[in-house]
């Protein structure tokens, strides 16, 4: 308790608990690469940032995979705050949609460690946290792109879309074309795929039969 009790003295006010896990995972990145998102790579991202492991165990305490969820949400907050900055108003819904999917991606830069994160959400024991965290970034861009609905259309429209979103993150990750370009085509095509689903669900909604 001593040596948690100094730790904390030598907080400042802005060593919030968003800025540590902030800095945690930007200093995690590097060793991701070699040693995934485990507790080898937490222990060295606190070695780094100068952070006594106790401290970071208050904020992330399942070290690696608090680490990996805490850079994919990272990377939602940078996501709604491009959305929000950005005019959108010329786009069509689908162009909104793409832009929208594209720019997430885009903003997770580091294949590598998006790979090692797939492949952690993948285990069993963590695969209903990384489909949570998929349903969460697709929430993030249809609440961006003032989404309203209340019934059964706002699950409908973040389940088809998490679908589309997850398909396209793994064949970005093994997409070598030049500026990911064959990664930006299966996209254009899978909204294309959700758009004809819209369409069919309107259609069965003014059928009066079908509805």
């Amino acid at each position: 308790y001593y040596c948690l009790e100094k730790a904390l003295e030598g907080l400042t006010m802005e060593n919030t608990a968003q800025e540590i896990k902030n800095r945690l995972v930007d200093a995690a990145i590097i060793h991701v690469a070699f040693e995934g998102w485990t507790d080898d790579a937490f222990g060295a991202a606190c070695q780094d940032c100068g952070i006594d492991p106790n401290i970071a165990r208050l904020h992330l305490p399942r070290g690696g995979l608090d680490l990996a969820v805490w850079s994919h949400k990272m990377g939602d907050d940078a996501l709604r705050v491009a959305i929000s900055e950005t005019d959108l108003s010329g786009y069509k819904f689908r162009e909104k949609i793409t832009w929208c999917v594209r720019k997430r991606i885009e903003i997770a830069q580091d294949k590598e460690s998006v790979r090692r994160a797939t492949s952690l959400f993948a285990l069993p024991q963590n695969a209903a946290l990384g489909a949570s965290l998929i349903w969460g970034t697709c929430d993030v861009i249809w609440s961006g792109l003032g989404d309203t609905s209340e019934d059964y259309n706002w699950y409908t429209k973040r389940a088809t879309l998490s679908a589309v979103y997850g398909s396209t993150v793994l064949y970005w990750l093994g997409d070598d074309s030049v500026g990911d370009q064959d990664t930006w085509d299966y996209l254009d095509r899978r909204i294309a795929d959700v758009m004809q689903f819209e369409k069919l669900k309107a259609q069965v909604r003014s059928n009066p039969s079908l509805s």
